[in-house]
């Protein structure tokens, strides 16, 4: 169940803060890099509210997704291989040149700062991507420890990443909150114990971040900020 709308969360010494949807809109690189790679596969376009329903769950995910728009499961398969490839070839060619920040983005992250809350940055995203954007957005200094979906053995949705940045912190997960867009966060955050704030404006699979289990649905990361207390 969601909270009321004006919970104020305690006790709180770090926040894990998701990357894609959450602070930046990164959809139009997706669109892009998929739509490049369709055209080496000879497949049509596909358009960017399709693309973005396929988008949180990791890249090896999205690719099938985009796949299974006009393949049979075998046919996935057989074509995954070269479609991986020339999507992480065009994506790393324009990774963030199209994305943008999401309002508060950076006033929410000084504020969380200000409140001596540590950071860290869990995103499905490769790091090889994850690391060259927050830099690009002038992002990466706000935070401590900055994780991939292929940084560690498991990615979100399990909670293995979230229980791995308090192990960082030396933090139980009950001060911990984790802020992110989709039911990814808010399940792996639950199974890891942390405290979880979801935002509405980013990318759910297509569904309503309404019906996400969360302690409270936030406008913007500033808005976050202003519940927060250590």
């Amino acid at each position: 169940m969601n909270a009321p709308d004006r919970i104020v969360l305690t006790g709180i010494r770090a926040a894990i803060i998701d990357l894609d949807g959450t602070m930046l809109h990164t959809a139009p690189d997706f669109h892009v890099a998929v739509n490049r790679m369709r055209v080496d596969l000879r497949l049509p376009p596909l358009n960017i509210v399709t693309i973005t329903d396929f988008v949180g769950k990791g890249t090896e995910n999205l690719i099938r997704r985009v796949l299974g728009v006009d393949f049979d499961p075998a046919g996935v398969e057989e074509h995954f291989p070269q479609a991986l490839d020339a999507y992480l070839r065009h994506y790393h060619e324009i990774n963030g040149d199209y994305s943008t920040k999401y309002p508060d983005v950076e006033a929410g992250l000084a504020a969380l700062k200000a409140k001596g809350l540590r950071l860290a940055c869990v995103t499905n995203k490769p790091i090889a991507f994850a690391v060259p954007l927050l830099e690009k957005t002038a992002l990466r200094h706000f935070f401590d420890v900055v994780y991939g979906g292929d940084s560690l053995p498991r990615k979100k949705p399990d909670p293995y990443p979230f229980q791995q940045v308090c192990r960082d912190f030396d933090l139980q997960p009950h001060q911990t909150v984790a802020i992110g867009d989709s039911s990814n966060d808010a399940q792996a955050a639950r199974a890891a114990g942390c405290r979880v704030l979801a935002v509405p404006y980013g990318y759910n699979h297509g569904q309503s971040i309404h019906e996400v289990d969360s302690d409270g649905i936030v406008s913007t990361l500033l808005e976050a900020a202003n519940l927060i207390s250590a």
